[in-house]
């Protein structure tokens, strides 16, 4: 199934939908055309405890499922129109993010606070009781005091989720993440560590997790929850003893 925001009408089969996944969680995911997130979709589409799982992006995922529904849109600066989407939802993985380096500085604070706060925003308004599950990195610093940018942007958004008002929201601050599937490498750094990944993760294995266990984690904590606690900080050595 598949609509998009601008329209903003549900599809027929919603009903249906809402009948067979009784008891399910509905979950939200964003950035599941991106490494994480398309390995988290995947993942929640064959998870017991998932009854329904919504896409938001610019493009589709190409995957067709009976528990996957598609919306299409374009601007996260204004996430307004997604608010009708957004309800009744349980849990969202927000996976959106750039590389440093692939855009500019302002662009790469944009992608990383702007859209995540505004998402939130509408998020929030239509399922106040839902669970967030964001995808950060390593080094991210809420102080703000990081001479790098990534790391200050990521501090910024995950203050920012905190002070929304949130059930719960999980931080992930993983570190390097291995593709799994080989692709086209973002630059010099990644196409590197790749080359070395097997050298790498035996002498700092802390320091490294798989895309698709990324993506498991993610996917069951924002489902299942961790006891009641409402912020959450999962380091990359957190990461991997999830999903051992």
């Amino acid at each position: 199934m598949t609509m998009t925001s601008r329209v903003g009408s549900i599809s027929a089969s919603e009903s249906e939908i809402n009948v067979r996944t009784a008891g399910q969680k509905n979950l939200v995911i964003v950035g599941a055309t991106g490494m994480v997130g398309g390995y988290a979709l995947r993942y929640a589409l064959e998870h017991s405890a998932v009854g329904r799982a919504t896409t938001i992006g610019r493009r589709k995922v190409g995957i067709s499922h009976p528990k996957l529904k598609e919306v299409l849109h374009q601007d996260f600066t204004d996430c307004s129109a997604l608010a009708e989407v957004l309800s009744h939802q349980h849990a969202a993985i927000f996976c959106l993010g750039a590389y440093t380096g692939a855009v500019s500085d302002t662009a790469l604070r944009t992608i990383t606070v702007d859209y995540t706060i505004e998402f939130a925003r509408v998020l929030h308004g239509s399922s106040p009781d839902a669970a967030f599950a964001f995808l950060s990195g390593s080094g991210a610093d809420p102080t703000g005091r990081s001479r790098i940018s990534f790391a200050r942007y990521k501090g910024e958004a995950e203050n920012a989720l905190l002070a929304r008002g949130f059930a719960s929201v999980y931080t992930f601050r993983p570190a390097y993440i291995y593709p799994v599937t080989p692709r086209r490498e973002p630059n010099f750094g990644y196409r590197l560590l790749r080359a070395i990944y097997p050298a790498f993760r035996l002498m700092f294995p802390y320091q490294v997790i798989r895309a698709d266990d990324l993506g498991r984690a993610m996917v069951d904590v924002a489902v299942r929850g961790t006891e009641g606690r409402q912020g959450v900080i999962f380091e990359n050595r957190n990461i991997q003893a999830i999903v051992e």
